[in-house]
């Protein structure tokens, strides 16, 4: 087999040489330059949030929202035990206790109806993970936050241009957090930003984000020399990152339609397979607008998916799973603990099978992914060995 279709390609628009050569050439590529401003103001606009910061990853701005929430060792924080591993480092490095609860099998995010009953006079904080770009029940969520003063830090790395009844996906909780990886809607290779809510932290931001110094300030002119005022780090990127990312964003209405198109277009197609019982396809409730960030189907179980996967790649179809449940991992069970039972985080990441999904990818390929996952069930049907209980 020659056709080879890869599990993710990074977006390109045309301009990003461009506007990285144009970065060197004005003499700026450390930070806050040209670029970062306008990506920020970007950010400001689409999401009506009082400031965005650019980081160099979402990792980092997860980091700065746990040092602006002041978390500090034997503070608990709840999150689902199904998401990637920076969502419990940022608040392990601060000496928090992770709490994990268990995700809905629906959107696979985390169980807001868990939440209250996870809470002890030691939490300090909610993490909501917006999966696959599929909004949690964010109103339950800050019901439950404003009645116990808990901060909301949303982990919108894959949530960019998705909404919750309206409103932008990181907008809604005190911080949120969004990931620019190449594997991500919208790229600058490594990179993420931090929403703020409370006009009152965006100083407090600055500072942490520039090694603790009001050097932020110093730029705008609003102080002759600029000085360490506060603890913090160095969570700028770098100028000709943020021009990369700059292109993307001028283009941003055509990448989410084309990443919709091909959403859609798996969901249609797909559809056969899943009113048969072989497979199930992802859920959006009303309330959300998703981003088309991923595509996943849920096969029967792990030994399932396992074969499907075989049999993908000798196609030349690079599908993968996701996320190890992290309770289930040595940092887990050593930094956290799952509150109430594990009912669905287990059983449903072993059946989750992610399809290719990127910019660009065409219908030709889309049809020849969908029909090898169609030759793969008509297979099994034949040999008898589908019995789905």
């Amino acid at each position: 087999m020659n056709k080879r279709i890869t599990f993710n390609v990074p977006p390109y628009t045309g301009k990003e040489k461009e506007y990285v050569i144009r970065a060197i050439d004005n003499h700026k590529i450390c930070g806050d330059g040209e670029f970062t401003k306008k990506c920020s103001e970007w950010f400001e606009n689409h999401t009506s949030s009082p400031k965005v910061l650019l980081t160099t990853s979402c990792t980092h701005a997860t980091e700065m929202a746990a040092l602006l929430a002041d978390i500090k060792p034997g503070d608990e924080v709840i999150m689902p035990s199904y998401t990637f591993v920076s969502t419990a480092d940022a608040f392990v490095l601060r000496g928090a206790q992770i709490v994990f609860i268990d995700i809905r099998p629906d959107t696979m995010n985390m169980d807001e109806q868990l939440i209250e009953d996870a809470i002890t006079n030691k939490t300090k904080a909610i993490v909501p993970v917006h999966y696959a770009g599929i909004a949690c029940e964010m109103d339950k969520i800050m019901e439950i936050a404003n009645k116990y003063h808990l901060f909301v830090i949303e982990d919108a790395a894959q949530g960019v241009m998705g909404t919750y009844k309206g409103k932008a996906l990181g907008a809604i909780g005190d911080y949120g957090c969004y990931s620019f990886h190449e594997t991500k809607n919208f790229s600058m290779g490594e990179g993420g930003a931090l929403l703020i809510r409370n006009k009152d932290m965006i100083e407090q931001a600055e500072i942490i984000r520039e090694k603790g110094t009001n050097r932020s300030k110093f730029f705008r002119g609003q102080i002759d020399k600029y000085t360490w005022v506060e603890a913090g780090s160095s969570y700028l990127p770098s100028e000709m990152n943020a021009a990369y990312l700059y292109a993307e964003l001028e283009m941003a209405d055509a990448i989410n339609k084309d990443r919709l198109n091909s959403w859609n277009g798996y969901y249609t197609k797909l559809q056969c397979l899943a009113k048969e019982g072989h497979i199930e396809l992802p859920f959006v409730p009303e309330a959300c607008r998703h981003n088309g960030h991923m595509f996943y189907i849920k096969a029967r179980d792990i030994q399932e998916r396992t074969e499907l996967i075989k049999h993908l790649e000798k196609d030349g179809i690079k599908a993968v799973f996701h996320y190890i449940p992290l309770h289930s991992a040595p940092a887990g069970k050593k930094y956290g603990r799952f509150h109430g039972r594990d009912i669905y985080t287990t059983k449903e990441s072993e059946r989750l099978l992610r399809l290719p999904m990127y910019y660009g990818l065409t219908e030709q390929d889309q049809d020849y992914i969908c029909n090898s996952l169609k030759t793969f069930y008509k297979k099994k049907n034949k040999v008898g060995i589908w019995n789905r209980q």
